[in-house]
């Protein structure tokens, strides 16, 4: 690991401590501490850097609890989703963190490895090359063209589409977070690129 990198918490910063925090936010360290509480990776990962600022943690929770599991995709469309926007800002971490749940969810390996290698979207169903399209274009180009803009909004609809293009900015605000602490990959994860 880089030298200015905290043995335990994987980034710069050191692991928050559970006893200085407040109670709203001792309930979310209690439940990413918990390897049944929900969380991916745990304190390793974006939940422990963001509980540095407590009210921050406990105000981002919800919006990303709505956005994951509420706002009605379907597992799949969330993980490609969450999967692109990891490969356009080169989040190693965030595609670690995701792939196995994205293989899970029903995302085809052939999918991932499109996403992954930034190949063309042959062969893929429309949801899945509307949903990388969607990536690449505001992550890639920082542009979202006519003709993709009307084949997401025709699939997810006008609140479904919003909360999709959120989603998908949410992760992208993540891997800015995981990138400026240095985020190493969990020990014996392997380089996704």
């Amino acid at each position: 690991m880089p030298p200015d990198i905290d043995p335990q918490s994987g980034c710069r910063l050191p692991s928050p401590k559970r006893e200085e925090l407040d109670e709203a936010a001792r309930a979310i360290y209690d439940r990413l501490a918990d390897p049944k509480g929900g969380s991916l990776v745990g304190l390793w990962g974006p939940g422990g850097i963001r509980l540095h600022s407590p009210k921050l943690a406990v105000k981002t929770q919800p919006v990303n609890r709505y956005l994951r599991y509420e706002a009605g995709f379907a597992p799949r469309v969330r993980e490609l989703a969450i999967l692109v926007v990891a490969r356009e800002v080169d989040s190693r971490f965030e595609w670690a963190a995701h792939e196995a749940e994205a293989l899970k969810e029903g995302v085809p390996r052939a999918t991932l490895d499109i996403v992954k290698h930034k190949k063309p979207v042959d062969g893929v169903s429309e949801t899945d090359a509307t949903v990388i399209a969607l990536g690449r274009e505001l992550f890639g180009t920082r542009r979202l063209s006519s003709e993709t803009f009307a084949r997401a909004h025709r699939l997810f609809g006008a609140r479904q589409l919003v909360d999709l293009i959120c989603l998908m900015g949410e992760y992208s605000a993540t891997a800015a977070l995981l990138a400026a602490f240095d985020i190493q990959l969990q020990p014996g994860t392997p380089e996704p690129w």
